[in-house]
């Protein structure tokens, strides 16, 4: 086996060596592109799990926001609440002093009435100015004047006392009807405020639920990355054996080529040297080649 069959050959293992390797190749890139599509889904996955994180917690701060308004409310009902009870209490103290007071006051209430006191000061207020009397019973009847007004005075002070009582009882039952109105009002307000509060620790828990399942799937999305690494490693090294096959090849070829030319060229020399020993006429292409030649004997 000469040497040009020995580099054929050669070249034949080298050209079956790169089928090899581009079949190999092909294999790891097709398992490299369905890991990279696995990762995409679980990329995709990821994100869309993330937005809904992101949705979720909006939405707790939204509802938190919402409670603590509530809360707030409450806060300024109960404060009016103890305010109201606080009024409520001082009013029924004074009631209580308003009636001691009466009762102190009520030994000094005259038999008669306010309105027969009243006519009494009248007539004799009347007398007083419309008579002629003498100075002694003028004073006797303007005594007796002060002594009804005395009594008359005690039917005042009383009815003045069952008037601030009365009112005090009236602003007493207005205040109870607002607290319960307010107490209403406050229940509501709290049971709407505990709502929304469960209603926010559910969303807590489902935002911690979702974040666990973006995180794994973040996870698996780097661990299938991780798996493409070595393929794409494989795949730059068999890229590399084919690119140098490939240029040993050219190289082959290009020196093949060079010897072919080489040995057609001795050929054509070793014809135009017999034609011209033999005086035949040279084409242009043989006398040319002989020059050449000669240009390079003399060098």
């Amino acid at each position: 086996m000469d040497r040009q069959e020995e580099e054929r050959l050669s070249k034949q293992q080298k050209t079956q060596k790169i089928q090899e390797l581009t079949q190999k190749f092909l294999a790891l890139k097709e398992q490299k592109s369905k890991l990279d599509a696995e990762a995409e889904d679980l990329a995709e996955k990821r994100d869309k799990l993330n937005t809904q994180f992101k949705k979720t917690r909006a939405e707790i701060t939204e509802l938190k926001g919402e409670r603590d308004k509530l809360n707030a409310e409450v806060k300024e009902l109960k404060q009016q609440r103890e305010a109201s009870k606080k009024e409520i209490h001082e009013k029924i103290e004074e009631i209580k002093r308003l009636k001691e007071e009466i009762k102190t006051l009520a030994p000094k209430k005259p038999p008669k009435s306010f309105q027969t006191l009243q006519k009494e000061i009248e007539d004799l207020e009347w007398k007083i100015q419309t008579t002629s009397l003498e100075l002694r019973e003028e004073k006797e009847l303007v005594e007796k004047v002060k002594q009804l007004e005395t009594q008359l005075s005690v039917h005042k002070k009383l009815n003045q006392l069952n008037q601030q009582i009365l009112k005090l009882q009236i602003e007493i039952k207005t205040l109870r009807d607002q607290g319960k109105l307010r107490h209403e009002k406050l229940m509501e307000t709290a049971q709407r405020s505990q709502k929304l509060h469960e209603k926010m620790l559910e969303k807590i828990e489902e935002s911690k639920k979702i974040k666990i399942e973006a995180d794994n799937m973040h996870k698996l999305f780097l661990q299938s990355r991780e798996k493409t690494n070595p393929l794409h490693r494989q795949m730059t090294e068999i890229s590399n054996q084919i690119k140098r096959l490939k240029e040993e090849i050219q190289e082959t070829e290009t020196k093949e080529k060079k010897e072919t030319e080489e040995i057609l060229r001795e050929k054509l020399e070793s014809q135009a040297r017999e034609k011209l020993r033999r005086g035949e006429k040279l084409t242009w292409e043989e006398f040319q080649l002989l020059a050449k030649k000669g240009m390079k004997a003399q060098d």
